[in-house]
């Protein structure tokens, strides 16, 4: 997986596209809430859950059916619906988390089109560092590797994403 700040950025770089009036403290904590949601099935490690198994680690809560419904549940609980767009920001967050999973060099891949199809998959281009379970293993040479992995595979096109939009806006 990537690390926790990695898909912080994602949901960050994604919340910058959105006007700055919907951008408040609030929307940001949902977002990141949402680009991390999917790890919460680590847990099921705890309870003797298989990694493969639809409920396994980037099993069900990592695919795109998951992000949809997930992102809309936040958006309705939070907005009541009042501003559509957010169950769509809410959704990208949630998603961008399977695709950077994806994008790693190591698990046993995402399932992506769970529930109907329950397959694992890697994108066919894995630069991202895939980062250790656990806080101390974080907190080590590997967890730098990661840090640095990030900064180049997700910092930076991102930067250029918020150059663009800067640009765009003017």
């Amino acid at each position: 997986m990537a690390s926790i700040f990695g898909h912080s950025l994602a949901a960050l770089a994604l919340g910058k596209t959105f006007s700055e009036e919907l951008r408040k403290p609030k929307f940001w904590i949902l977002g990141i809430l949402c680009s991390i949601a999917p790890d919460a099935d680590v847990l099921g490690f705890n309870f003797g859950i298989p990694y493969d198994s639809f409920w396994g680690h980037r099993g069900f809560t990592h695919s795109f059916f998951f992000a949809a419904l997930f992102g809309s549940l936040i958006a309705f609980v939070f907005y009541k619906f009042k501003r559509p767009t957010l169950a769509l920001y809410f959704t990208l967050c949630t998603a961008s988390h399977s695709i950077l999973d994806a994008m790693t060099n190591g698990g046993r891949g995402v399932a992506f089109f769970s529930p109907f199809e329950n397959s694992r998959y890697f994108l066919p281009w894995t630069p991202i560092q895939v980062s250790p379970m656990g806080f101390k293993k974080f907190f080590s040479e590997w967890g730098l590797e990661v840090i640095k992995s990030e900064l180049i595979w997700i910092g930076l096109p991102f930067l250029v994403l918020l150059l663009i939009i800067k640009l765009v806006r003017r």
